[in-house]
C-alpha cells in the first residue's frame, strides 16, 4: 500500500507557492531530466519532446499518417522524380529574430541525415542540395525515392530545423544552443538541471491556419508558460497532481492508473493508440553480442507476458504476446520469425555457441523509469539463471541516456545491455524505426550491424507501391530475428493523466503542448 503525501507536504517538496499556482502556466511532471539538447545526437523521449517545443519541422504526419506541410508553403517535383524544390512559408523567424532560410534547412537536414537511420537511406540517394533563394531550396536525387515526404515528416525523431551556424558545427560536437523557430522558447536562465525546465510562448511564431491534426496543422501556443518538473519520487508526483500543484503527468506509473481514474478531477487517457514496445538492446560492438547467436539468446529468456506482468500488471493495458517488430495493430504487423515461448536451455546454448565463457555482462539499470526497470530486473534474473555473470549498474535514466551513447568497452564505462522502448508511427515503419536499422557504425546506439537486413530495409524503401511494400515485411522481419538488433519484451499502452482544468490535449502519439489551455 502506498502512502500519499498531504497537499502541504507536496507543495513544500515542490517549492510552489499560492501566487505561482495562480499563473496561467502548465506544470508538467516530466518523465526524465533534460540533460542533452542535441536532437541529432540523442534519441531519448525527453530530448525529442524538447525539440518539438523549440523547433519546427518541414512536414508533419496527420492522424492518417500522411505527411502534410508544416514549415513548407509549397513544393514541386520534377517529372523524373529527381528534383524536389521546397519554398518556406513567409514570416518564420528563429528565436533570436533571424529569418529561417533555405540554407538553414539544408544544414539541418544534412546534420540529421548523418545520424538518423531513416535519413541515412535518403542521404544515400541525394546528389546535391542547393539554396535557390532565401526561402527556397532544392534537393536533387540520384534515383527516384517514394518516401521523401515521409522522411522529412517522420514522427518521433524528425529533422528539426536549426540555424545554419548551429547545424553546421562538427558532428563530434554536441549542439548546446536552444535557438529554434518553434512555438515555444526555452528559458535558459530558469533551467535547473535535475529539477525544472521552463518554456515560454514564442510571440513571433506564425502557426499554420489548418486545425491541429496529430503532428500536422496549426501549432497554436495558447499557454504563456510550460514548466517541466522532474520529480523523482512517484508518490510525491502523484500527490502533486491530485491536489492541483501539478497539471499534467507525462508518464505516470501504471500501478497509479486505477487510483487516478477514481479521482473525479483527473483525466486518464491513452494518446498513443499504437502503444509502446519495450525491448532489450544489446551492444553489438563487443563480445558476446557482436555475435548473432548471443543476441538470439535474449529472445528466449522470458515470455512477453512475464515481462508485461512485471511492467504493467493490469492485463487490460498490455498484449499477452505480440510477434511484430513493427507493432501489433500497425499496417506492418506480422509474427514472421518471432519467438513465441521462452527456453532458458536454448538461451544458454546460444550464448555458449557465441563464445561466452563467463565474462561480466554490464547491464544498465534505469532506477527512475519503472517500466524499463521492471524489464531489466526480469531479464537479469533469467540471465543469472543461465549462468551469466551480470554486472548490474544502476543510474537515473538521464545519466543512462548519456552513457549508452558511448562506444567505450563495457569494462571501461561502456555497456552490454540496456532496456528501452518506443512506439507510435516511427516504430511501425522499417526505415523510421531507428532501432531496427542495422547500419553498423552509423546505426543508433547499440550499433546493430547486419548488411543483409540493411539491404532488405533499403529494398522496402525503394518500392513505391504500398501493397508491394507490405508484402516485403515478413521476409524483412524474419531476417531481423536472425541478427536481432533488439529483443522485444512486449507491447502495452501507456496513459497520460491531467487535471480537468486542462483542455485541448491532442492525440499526437506523444505529449505536445500546443493547442492546450487551462481553465
Amino acid at each position: 500500500m502506498r502512502t500519499w503525501l498531504k497537499p502541504v507536504l507536496a507543495a513544500a517538496v515542490l517549492g510552489l507557492s499560492p501566487a505561482r499556482a495562480a499563473e496561467q502556466t502548465l506544470r508538467v511532471i516530466a518523465h526524465a531530466d533534460l540533460k542533452v539538447l542535441d536532437t541529432t545526437a540523442n534519441t531519448t523521449y525527453i530530448t525529442n519532446r524538447y525539440g518539438y517545443l523549440v523547433y519546427d519541422n518541414l512536414f508533419g504526419l496527420d492522424s492518417k499518417l500522411v505527411p502534410q506541410p508544416q514549415m513548407v508553403e509549397r513544393w514541386t517535383v520534377s517529372d523524373d522524380r529527381l528534383t524536389w524544390t521546397f519554398t518556406l512559408r513567409p514570416g518564420q523567424t528563429f528565436h533570436d529574430g533571424a529569418p529561417v532560410t533555405g540554407a538553414d534547412c539544408i544544414a539541418s537536414l544534412k546534420r540529421w541525415m548523418a545520424r538518423d537511420a531513416m535519413g541515412q537511406i535518403l542521404a544515400a540517394r541525394v546528389a546535391s542540395f542547393e539554396s535557390v533563394s532565401a526561402s527556397t531550396f532544392k534537393m536533387v536525387l540520384t534515383e527516384p525515392y517514394a518516401l521523401v515526404l515521409e522522411t522529412f515528416g517522420r514522427w518521433g525523431v524528425p529533422p528539426f530545423m536549426m540555424p545554419e551556424k548551429v547545424a553546421s558545427q562538427p558532428m563530434n560536437e554536441q549542439v548546446t544552443s536552444s535557438i529554434g523557430s518553434g512555438p515555444f522558447i526555452m528559458k535558459r536562465d530558469e533551467w535547473r538541471p535535475g529539477s525544472k525546465v521552463v518554456f515560454v510562448r514564442n510571440p513571433a511564431y506564425v502557426p499554420r491556419q489548418e486545425p491541429p491534426d496529430y503532428m500536422a496543422g496549426g501549432k497554436v501556443a495558447k499557454l504563456d508558460r510550460v514548466e517541466w518538473h522532474y520529480i523523482t519520487d512517484a508518490n510525491t508526483a502523484l500527490s502533486a497532481l491530485m491536489t492541483g500543484e501539478m497539471d499534467y503527468y507525462e508518464l505516470p506509473p501504471l500501478d497509479f492508473v486505477a487510483l487516478m481514474k477514481d479521482n473525479p478531477d483527473l483525466v486518464v487517457r491513452v494518446i498513443d493508440k499504437l502503444g509502446v514496445q519495450q525491448f532489450m538492446r544489446p551492444n553489438s560492438l563487443y563480445p558476446p553480442f557482436d555475435n548473432f547467436k548471443a543476441r538470439q539468446a535474449l529472445l528466449y529468456l522470458a515470455s512477453q507476458e512475464e515481462y508485461n506482468q512485471a511492467t504493467v500488471g493490469n492485463p487490460d493495458l498490455y498484449m499477452k504476446f505480440c510477434g511484430a517488430l513493427f507493432l501489433c495493430g500497425s499496417d506492418n504487423e506480422t509474427d514472421a520469425g518471432s519467438v513465441k515461448a521462452p527456453d532458458l536451455a536454448k538461451a544458454k546454448a546460444l550464448l555458449a555457441e557465441a563464445g561466452y565463457k563467463g565474462e561480466k555482462i554490464v547491464v544498465l539499470q534505469p532506477t527512475d523509469r519503472a517500466p524499463y526497470n521492471a524489464v531489466t530486473m526480469v531479464a537479469v534474473e533469467k540471465l543469472r539463471a543461465i549462468g551469466v555473470n551480470v554486472d548490474l549498474q544502476p543510474a537515473d535514466w538521464s545519466t543512462i541516456s548519456i552513457r549508452r551513447a558511448r562506444k567505450d568497452p563495457p569494462d571501461k564505462g561502456g555497456w552490454n545491455i540496456v532496456v528501452t522502448g518506443h512506439g507510435g508511427p516511427d516504430a511501425a515503419n522499417p526505415i523510421s524505426n531507428y532501432w531496427v536499422g542495422s547500419n553498423c557504425e552509423k546505426a543508433n546506439i547499440g550499433w546493430a550491424c547486419d548488411p543483409v537486413l540493411q539491404d532488405l530495409i533499403a529494398g522496402w524503401a525503394r518500392e513505391p507501391d504500398r501493397a508491394k511494400r507490405r508484402a516485403l515485411i515478413p521476409a524483412l522481419q524474419e531476417r531481423a530475428f536472425v541478427s536481432v538488433p533488439y529483443a522485444p519484451t512486449g507491447q502495452f499502452f501507456q496513459p497520460i493523466a491531467y487535471r480537468k482544468t486542462v483542455t485541448g490535449v491532442l492525440e499526437a502519439g506523444m505529449p505536445v503542448y500546443w493547442n492546450i489551455e487551462k481553465k
